[in-house]
């Protein structure tokens, strides 16, 4: 049972290591912002791709409507 919970400790170590909870952290904030700002970036990219050709309609309905007040 012994060599057991050592077996099972020190799996838990070289998890928590692999997740970076033991390491050195420095420039870990830097890497998370770049990554936000990607996944940002790529959802703003999806909903513009989506909604692009509505949004487009709806700007040429207005701009015929202007067109013909005149």
């Amino acid at each position: 049972m012994k060599k057991l919970k050592e077996l099972y400790e020190k799996f838990c170590f070289m998890l928590l290591r692999s997740f970076g909870v033991c390491r050195n952290e420095k420039g870990q904030t830097l890497v998370e912002y770049a990554l936000l700002l990607v996944l940002i970036a790529i959802v703003v990219y999806l909903m513009v791709k989506g909604t692009g050709k509505q949004v487009n309609c709806v700007y040429s309905q207005i701009n015929s409507a202007l067109g013909n007040v005149n």
